[in-house]
């Protein structure tokens, strides 16, 4: 039985080393990732710059009580909208009303004293001419002439002045406005040399304000777009202005930039820009944070790609660029300001006809062939294979 043994051990031994003289078979090549592209094409768009931006009155008023006196009465319905010369508050008036009339009584009084100071004074010139008085007496005569008509003028003065104070005791709005709530409780005492003056503020609406801030880097560069040709103000420098509302809505009336401030901040490095818009339906209130774009002017040779194209490295942005051998390569961009919703301008780092990854940048190699695919055909495949994961 040795032999067969010893031919079954040959056999096994040669069949071994059969299988390992034979090379292993290569691994299935990966096939290319599928990918959509868009292709860059330079185009001239409209230049918006994009500001967060906050409403203000147009002409805010602190109502102040002008005059000392117990308030007699608040006329307005607080938060409510009131018109230029409405009644707001009224302070008793009867206490002006009894300084007016003494100061008319005291003004008769006056010109009763010039009256007769203006009499004598007539009688005595002749009298002194023809030298049965002195010249001692039309002196003094003169002199209470002329003590009267100044006692006069201050009694008028006096006059007037008790009638501003009983004006000032009624208390209208000077301009068309939303009136603050009332500071002072009707029949408290309004002390108008205090700080318990102050008695409400009412805000104009219409037009109303919107300020923003432009920082020193986003005039430098926009200065440097200018300089370079890639982009083109409005003619004359006005810039329109459209706000979007916190929920997204766009605000159907637009204003004109109407003041920058001449000096930077020294806390923020900015400086304030105004802007005037219509707010016919008081939908805007003081306060408010919108969304401001200035829209004006044209970016010229503006390269565009959707954000989805862009991704961030550890060194800045970043996009994927097929080769005209359909290989990706990982190319280096300098990124602007957003353009709309989906899209980002690139300042650098692209050109024309560059073919630039949108969808499917996940699964590219740097270095590596892909397929560029339709992006709908792409997507449709994307849709296919989330069902079948679904039904598993």
């Amino acid at each position: 039985m040795a032999f067969p043994i010893r031919a079954a051990s040959a056999f096994l031994a040669g069949v071994l080393a059969a299988g390992c003289s034979k090379e292993a078979p290569p691994p299935p090549q990966r096939p290319a990732p599928q990918v959509s592209v868009v292709t860059v094409k330079p185009q001239s768009v409209p230049y918006i710059a994009t500001f967060v931006a906050q409403t203000e009155s147009s002409r805010q008023v602190d109502i102040v009580a002008r005059v000392s006196g117990y308030l007699e009465k608040i006329a307005y319905r607080e938060g409510e909208l009131v018109k230029q010369g409405d009644l707001l508050f009224l302070i008793d008036p009867k206490p002006f009303q009894a300084q007016l009339e003494s100061a008319q009584g005291e003004l008769k009084a006056q010109e009763a004293r010039h009256s007769t100071a203006f009499a004598t004074l007539n009688r005595i010139k002749p009298l002194t001419e023809m030298r049965a008085m002195s010249q001692a007496d039309l002196d003094k005569a003169q002199g209470e002439f002329d003590s009267s008509r100044a006692a006069v003028f201050s009694a008028q003065a006096k006059v007037k002045e008790m009638h501003l104070n009983l004006s000032y005791a009624t208390i209208r709005s000077p301009v068309t406005g939303v009136a603050s709530r009332s500071l002072q409780r009707q029949g408290a005492y309004v002390n108008s040399v205090s700080e318990g003056a102050k008695l409400t503020y009412v805000a104009a609406l219409d037009p109303i304000w919107v300020n923003f801030s432009v920082s020193q880097n986003q005039l430098a560069k926009v200065k440097e777009e200018v300089a370079q040709g890639h982009l083109t103000p409005p003619p004359g420098q006005v810039f329109e202005v459209q706000l979007v509302l916190s929920d997204g809505a766009l605000y159907p009336e637009k204003g004109r930039i109407s003041f920058a401030d001449p000096s930077f901040s020294q806390e923020t490095g900015s400086f304030l820009v105004r802007a005037v818009l219509p707010n016919p339906k008081h939908d805007l209130r003081p306060g408010m944070f919108v969304t401001a774009k200035v829209k004006g002017g044209t970016r010229t040779d503006a390269i565009i790609v959707p954000q989805l194209a862009v991704q961030q490295g550890a060194k800045g942005h970043l996009v994927y660029v097929v080769r005209q051998d359909d290989v990706a390569e990982l190319r280096p961009v300098l990124v602007g300001d957003y353009y709309g919703n989906k899209e980002i301008f690139i300042l650098t780092g692209l050109q024309a006809g560059d073919r630039v990854v949108v969808d499917g940048a996940l699964k590219v190699v740097p270095g590596q062939p892909v397929k560029v695919v339709d992006a709908v055909a792409l997507e449709a495949k994307k849709t296919d294979q989330a069902g079948a994961a679904a039904k598993k």
